[in-house]
Parts: structure tokens; C-alpha cells; sequence
């Protein structure tokens, strides 16, 4: 019955093995086949119709554009990310610092708060353009813009984080006469810590896209136009294959900043956080 019981034990182990094996490997090929799979049916829809280019361009000419435009569309690129990474930025730091003020008084959330909802839910196109009116720098008018679009999920995880925070380590803190200091780095920071890194994962993507808005908006060219712009030119001269090289340098950007802060949020929190320990199962 023993040696039963261990070999049942012993399939199980390996059966979780295996299957922890194959979505290690399956969360890397699945994507990759699907991507694939796009590239071909693409390059076959634009054969098979005879598309023109200024149609739609196969998924080669699209390559070869962006290898050949390299040149022009990394410097747009690094525009692009200068605008986003500095919107991001402030909208990190003003998020969690209001935040925090807003969980040390409730009259300043109470003030503050309705007017961050407001910014929120009202469309950047409608107010990038009063934004660019009343502000010279046209790199702060997309800054503006881009954080306005970024700061709202950041503060209102953060807060959601911090009012999150156990009563009754709230209560035990309060027996031993903690301060109000003490309290919010003991307890209330690394309570908010997963709720703020939510919010940074969404923000980071927001960020990227009130950039592109705000180019869009700004429609000013130069050498230090972003992707926006780039792609209304190429759109203008029917150079669509540029078109579509730059809206991959866009998708791939979004998509480099998300891994980057899902693999913060998953090294902060891999060794406390159930989310992260589920993970690891």
C-alpha cells in the first residue's frame, strides 16, 4: 500500500513537472506561432488580391521600409520615448505624492479628488488643443498631455492601495503608538506596493498612447517630430509602407514597456505578494 501510495505520489510530481514544463514553453511558442501565422495569411491576402502598396503593403515591404527609413524613424522613436518616459515619470511622482496626501487627509481627498476624475473622463483631443495654445514650449504641451492621460491609474491605485491597509495592524500600530509616519512606511506603503504596480503596467501603456495623441494634436513637423508625425506624412505621400513601419515601432514600443514593468512588478513582489507566489506553483 506504501509503495502504491508513493508511486501515485511520484506520477503526480511528474505530471506537475510537465505540465509546469509545457507552459513554460508554451508562453514563449504560442505567441510567436500566432504572429507567424498573421505575417503569412497577410502576405497571402496581399498576393493572392494583387493589393497595390498604397494599399496595402506585404508584410517584406513593410522590413525592407523600416530598414531603409531606420535612420528617420529611431530619431522619432527617441522623441516618442523622451515624451512618454517623462510623462510616465510625473505621473509616477505626483500620483503616489497625492496620493498620499490624500490618505493623510480626507478634506484634501475630498477637495482634490473630483477634479482628478474630471481630467480623467475628459478626451485629451478635446483639450490638447487649448493646451497648445496657452503653453509655448510645444515639449511641454506634449508632456502635459501624455501625463494627463497617465496620472489617473496611478492615483487612484495608490490610494485604493493605501486605504487598503489591514485594520487590524492599523489598530495594533496605534496600541504601540506608532506615528502617522510610521504607519504609512510600515504599513500603508508596502500594503499600496501591488495596487501601484497595477496602476504603473496601465499607466505605462497610457502614457505611450496620450504621446501619440498629443503629436497627432501638435502636428508639427521637424527633426524632432515623434512617431505621430511620421506616420501622417507618410500617410499624406502615400507612402504607406513607412506608414506601417512606424505603427510596428509604436506596437513594439507599448509592448517593451509592459514587460518591463510587469518584470518590476514581478521582482518586487515574487517573494510576499500571493499574486506573484501563484506564479511560481
Amino acid at each position: 500500500m506504501t509503495q502504491t501510495q508513493d508511486l501515485a505520489i511520484d506520477l503526480e510530481e511528474r505530471a506537475r513537472a510537465r505540465r509546469i514544463r509545457n507552459e513554460k514553453i508554451g508562453r514563449w511558442v504560442l505567441p510567436v506561432l500566432v504572429v507567424a501565422v498573421t505575417i503569412l495569411v497577410w502576405d497571402r491576402i496581399v498576393k493572392v488580391n494583387e493589393l497595390p502598396h498604397y494599399i496595402l503593403p506585404g508584410p517584406w515591404l513593410v522590413v525592407e521600409a523600416l530598414i531603409e527609413d531606420w535612420g528617420m524613424l529611431s530619431d522619432s522613436l527617441i522623441v516618442t520615448l523622451r515624451i512618454t518616459m517623462g510623462a510616465l515619470t510625473i505621473a509616477v511622482l505626483g500620483g503616489v505624492g497625492l496620493a498620499v496626501l490624500f490618505t493623510q487627509s480626507r478634506w484634501i481627498e475630498m477637495s482634490f479628488f473630483p477634479y482628478a476624475v474630471i481630467l480623467q473622463v475628459t478626451p485629451i483631443v478635446a483639450i490638447a488643443p487649448l493646451i497648445f495654445i496657452y503653453v509655448d514650449s510645444r515639449m511641454v504641451g506634449l508632456l502635459i498631455c501624455a501625463w494627463i492621460v497617465a496620472f489617473f491609474p496611478i492615483l487612484s491605485n495608490t490610494t485604493l492601495g493605501l486605504n487598503s491597509a489591514d485594520h487590524n495592524l492599523r489598530d495594533l500600530f496605534k496600541v504601540y503608538g506608532a506615528t502617522r509616519w510610521q504607519r504609512l512606511r510600515y504599513l500603508q506603503l508596502p500594503s499600496a506596493l501591488p495596487y501601484f504596480l497595477g496602476g504603473l503596467r496601465i499607466a505605462g501603456g497610457l502614457s505611450l498612447i496620450g504621446a501619440v495623441v498629443a503629436e497627432y494634436v501638435a502636428g508639427t513637423g521637424g527633426s524632432a517630430s515623434g512617431l505621430a508625425f511620421r506616420i501622417l506624412e507618410a500617410s499624406y505621400r502615400l507612402n504607406i509602407p513607412r506608414m506601417f513601419a512606424a505603427l510596428l515601432l509604436i506596437a513594439c514600443t507599448g509592448v517593451v514597456i509592459f514587460a518591463a514593468t510587469s518584470l518590476l512588478s514581478h521582482l518586487l513582489l515574487r517573494k510576499w505578494h500571493e499574486s506573484a507566489l501563484k506564479r511560481e506553483t
